[in-house]
């Protein structure tokens, strides 16, 4: 079933039946019949009724935040937040797709040649529900102005979302056979993929999940774009305001409760500031020690999104800690709802489960580096390759350090995040593909070459 739990109480609020197989088979004869005339509106027209998504979102956004903050815990004012990226991501497509959609020119030899942009058909999206809004609208957007149809799967825990975003849609302009919210489960997710008239995936998710259906999307040959898990480093070279510093590392790590993808979860700090660094960050983390409810804007511990999820990352802290981290602050199950108490973990090391897997959660990991190749060793010690940041008060030291990392992103002096026109995506076991920016349009599109 699909459900709706206050995370912050336990409280099982709505449930809802999972689609039968018939209904996915004909959710999926809808977007395939609604591309045939979805794809030719114009590029134009396709733009504006995005551009009024956008407008719509933005009305909406009280609602759809409190929607967030029931069914996942999310902080209120963080999903407001939210919203205004999805906002920003809709208005980036609306008024710059025409343009990268636009025939460009191709000198050949002997002639003239054009490669021309074009969509691809009905496309799956498997959609996660840490950021139950962002996430869709990056998938979304740039597809909806291309002229492919989507049919969108949500995370069985955010069924209210999945209407609310689809309602958006469709009242702006988006025809119902455009974009189909269905409340399949994971189980006929392979039976979507072997259906001829699905032409892609894209999926936002865990690693296990990534690696199934990259496996059913890679044997019925179709394209698949995978955003998958990250245990993103963060580096301090030096810092002439610690104080500043440990504030904005802390604040991005416990962002969304330490549930993003992208969020700095593996603090590496040189060793002449390593002490004052953990002294510090101890107690900022402290801060975020009292649980709350999500509603409520004061609030700095919301629950986690499920009590499956809070037991997971308890699990996890406990492991770290039989096998001989230090435990700074925070780590234990706070109870009733979803909670975990804010936690710093020092003295990791490489043979402890915590030094290569994601912690989901508001768990920090600081480690000590001797030089910057040792920190940039460090860095790039794990499986994944997301996202990374680099702070240093020498631009071009950080930079030069900011080089040497592998991951699909890297920031300086930030703690990453993201934006509607900067591509998002990662290597190694982090996923495949980019969305947003320039990129993220072209993912599932035909690049079709014409010879003039």
């Amino acid at each position: 079933m699909y459900t709706v739990t206050n995370a912050a109480t336990d409280e099982l609020i709505e449930e809802i039946q999972n689609a039968t197989d018939a209904e996915v088979r004909a959710a999926i004869d809808r977007v395939h019949h609604g591309y045939a005339s979805w794809r030719r509106r114009s590029v134009a027209d396709r733009a504006k009724i995005v551009a009024r998504a956008a407008e719509l979102f933005a009305e909406r956004a009280d609602e759809l935040a409190e929607i967030m903050t029931l069914e996942m815990g999310k902080r209120i004012n963080e999903g407001r937040g939210e919203v205004g990226v999805v906002v920003d991501i809709f208005n980036y497509y609306a008024e710059n797709g025409p343009s990268m959609l636009a025939d460009e020119p191709l000198p050949i030899k002997g002639g003239e040649a054009v490669i021309r942009k074009e969509p691809v058909g009905a496309l799956l999206g498997v959609m996660p529900w840490n950021f139950p809004c962002y996430q869709v609208a990056r998938f979304v957007a740039p597809n909806l102005v291309l002229g492919n149809t989507i049919l969108l799967k949500h995370a069985s825990i955010c069924p209210r979302s999945a209407v609310a975003i689809e309602q958006v849609l469709h009242d702006a302009g988006v025809p119902e056979d455009a974009y189909v919210n269905v409340f399949a489960s994971s189980k006929q997710i392979p039976e979507m993929l072997a259906d001829p008239r699905i032409q892609g995936v894209s999926l936002t998710g865990s690693e296990p999940a990534g690696i199934s259906v990259a496996a059913e999307a890679g044997k019925n040959l179709k394209k698949s774009v995978l955003e998958l898990g990250g245990s993103d480093p963060l580096i301090v070279l030096d810092t002439d305001d610690m104080a500043e510093t440990v504030k904005a590392t802390a604040t991005a790590r416990m962002r969304n409760c330490g549930q993003s993808c992208n969020a700095p979860k593996r603090m590496i700090v040189m060793d002449d500031i390593y002490d004052e660094f953990v002294e510090r960050l101890t107690e900022r983390v402290a801060e975020y020690y009292v649980p709350g409810d999500p509603a409520d804007p004061a609030t700095k511990l919301p629950p986690l999104a499920s009590a499956a999820a809070a037991d997971e990352v308890a699990g996890q802290i406990e492991t770290a800690v039989r096998q001989g981290a230090t435990l700074r602050t925070g780590g234990h199950r706070i109870t009733p709802g979803a909670y975990v108490a804010a936690t710093v973990l020092t003295d990791v090391t490489q043979e402890m489960d915590a030094y290569r897997e994601e912690i989901f959660g508001p768990v920090v990991l600081v480690f000590r580096a001797e030089s910057e190749e040792h920190a940039i060793a460090i860095a790039n010690d794990s499986p994944f390759g997301l996202g990374a940041s680099v702070y240093g008060t020498d631009r071009e030291r950080a930079r030069r350090v900011a080089e040497q990392i592998e991951a699909g992103m890297v920031y300086l002096n930030s703690s990453g995040g993201s934006q509607a026109d900067l591509p998002f995506g990662g290597i190694k076991r982090s996923g495949i593909g980019r969305e947003l920016g320039p990129l993220g349009i072209e993912e599932f599109m035909n690049k079709k070459s014409i010879r003039l």
